[in-house]
C-alpha cells in the first residue's frame, strides 16, 4: 500500500481530462495496493453513469470492479464492512443527490465507528460521487449536498477544482484511514488541464491560494474556482485586484490559509453551486468574522444558488447556478459595503 505522506505534485507536462485523471488515479493507487478495489452502479462494462471508471474492469476483472445492484444503502454498507475487515474499498455513488438513501451508513456507522471503538479500528472508505447542476438533470439529479456531509463529525471531505486535483486529492483519499468523501462535478468532466503522469497526492486540509490580489478575497468551491478565475480576469480591467483560494478541502478545513488571506486584502467574499441557505460558505463567514473581524472593512458577501430545487429548464437552469457575472457583481457590492 503507497503510505507515503501526501506532498506536491512534480512538474506536469501533459494535458489531461478531469474525467481521465480521476480514472488516472484510482487505477494508479489500485496497481499499488491490492487491498484496494471498487464498487458501485454500472462501475463494471460502462465503467460508470459518467465513463470515470471506463477501462478498469478489463485491467482489474470482476473481483475488483463490482457492478452492484442499485441499492446506495447496500453499497456504502458495502464499504463500512470491508474497510473494517482490512480492505480498501472505494465506493461510487453516482449522483451526490442519492446518499439520502445511505444517510445511516453515512452517518451512524462510517462516521461513528472509529470513534465508538476508541480508534482501534481503521476505517478506510473512500466514498466518490457526483455533484452539481448544468446539465438539465433536473431537482433529483443536480444538487450540491456537501454541507450536509461537513456537518457530520468523522467525515472528511474534499472538492476538486480542476484535475490536477482530482488525481491528487483522490489519491490521498484512497491512502486516509478515514472515510473521505471525494465530490467531483458533473460539468468539469471534460475540463482538461495540466497533469503529471506518476502519481501524486495533495494534502487533505491545506487549501491553495491560486492568484494573489489585494482588494479582496474570493473563496470559491469546486467548479466555482473557474468562474471565479473568469470573474477576476473582469474586474482587473477595472482595476480590482482579486486573490483566489480553492479550499481543496472542506472538512478539514484550511482556516488558517483563509484567515491569513483576508488579513491581507481586508474584505472577502465566498462563492459556491450549492443553495446560499445554510451552505458551507456560512461556515467559512462565520470563522472569518470570528478569528478575522479586527481586519474586516465590511460584511463578508456570499454567493450561491437561490433557495430553490435545481429547475430541469435550460433557461431556468442557467439562472439558478452561480457564474462569473454575478461574481463581478458581488464583488463590486462587497467592495461598496
Amino acid at each position: 500500500m503507497a503510505t507515503a505522506a501526501p506532498i506536491e505534485a512534480p512538474q506536469a507536462t501533459r494535458q489531461l481530462s478531469y474525467r481521465k485523471a480521476v480514472t488516472e488515479a484510482v487505477a494508479q493507487a489500485m496497481r499499488d495496493d491490492q487491498a484496494i478495489f471498487l464498487a458501485g452502479e454500472d462501475v463494471g462494462a460502462y465503467g460508470g453513469v459518467f465513463g470515470v471508471f471506463r477501462g478498469l474492469l478489463d485491467e482489474f476483472g470482476a473481483d475488483r470492479v463490482v457492478d452492484t445492484p442499485i441499492s446506495e444503502a447496500a453499497l456504502v454498507g458495502l464499504g463500512v464492512g470491508a474497510s473494517l475487515t482490512g480492505c480498501r474499498p472505494i465506493i461510487d455513488v453516482m449522483f451526490m443527490d442519492f446518499i439520502g438513501i445511505a444517510m445511516d451508513q453515512v452517518v451512524n456507522q462510517a462516521a461513528k465507528l472509529k470513534y465508538m471503538m476508541g480508534g482501534n479500528v481503521a476505517l478506510p472508505l473512500t466514498i466518490v460521487t457526483m455533484a452539481g447542476a448544468g446539465g438539465s438533470m433536473a431537482a433529483q439529479h443536480s444538487q450540491s449536498l456537501e454541507a450536509w456531509l461537513c456537518h457530520v463529525p468523522g467525515l472528511k471531505v474534499v472538492m476538486p477544482s480542476g484535475p490536477y486535483e482530482a488525481k491528487g486529492l483522490l489519491a490521498s483519499a484512497i491512502v486516509d484511514d478515514n472515510p473521505v468523501f471525494v465530490v467531483l462535478n458533473k460539468l468539469s468532466l471534460g475540463f482538461s488541464a495540466p497533469v503529471p503522469e506518476e502519481s501524486y497526492m495533495l494534502p487533505l486540509g491545506r487549501a491553495e491560494v491560486l492568484r494573489e490580489g489585494t482588494d479582496i478575497t474570493v473563496i470559491a468551491l469546486g467548479r466555482m474556482v473557474h468562474e471565479a478565475i473568469q470573474a477576476a480576469a473582469v474586474l482587473a480591467g477595472d482595476g480590482v485586484s482579486v486573490e483566489i483560494i480553492d479550499p481543496r478541502t472542506l472538512s478539514p478545513l484550511d482556516s488558517g490559509t483563509l484567515i491569513d488571506s483576508v488579513k491581507r486584502t481586508h474584505r472577502a467574499l465566498v462563492v459556491h453551486e450549492a443553495v446560499r441557505f445554510c451552505g458551507f460558505g456560512a461556515e467559512i463567514a462565520a470563522q472569518l468574522q470570528d478569528d478575522a473581524f479586527d481586519w474586516l472593512d465590511g460584511p463578508i458577501g456570499r454567493v450561491g444558488a437561490p433557495y430553490a430545487p435545481v429547475p430541469f429548464a435550460p433557461s431556468l437552469e442557467e439562472l439558478y447556478v452561480p457564474n462569473a457575472d454575478q461574481i463581478v457583481t458581488a464583488v463590486r457590492s462587497t467592495l461598496e459595503r
